[in-house]
């Protein structure tokens, strides 16, 4: 009985290196962008180009008003 065991776990064993291998290798969700933010990236690249980007300190001091 231990004998036709014996190939199964070796089997499992490998499936097993192969899942912590493709978990590790697999990215993060996180590293995704979402719909929105896809879409705010590309309006600050448009932004850049036509050159209406301000600075952090400007941004602030319009959202303090």
């Amino acid at each position: 009985m231990m004998k036709d065991l014996k190939p199964i776990m070796d089997e499992l064993k490998v499936i097993r290196n192969d899942l912590e291998y493709i978990k590790g290798a697999i990215p993060d969700k996180d590293m995704f962008l979402s719909v929105e933010e896809s879409i705010l990236l590309n309006e600050s690249f448009k932004s850049e180009k036509e050159g209406r980007l301000i600075s952090s300190k400007e941004l602030r001091r319009k959202s303090a008003i």
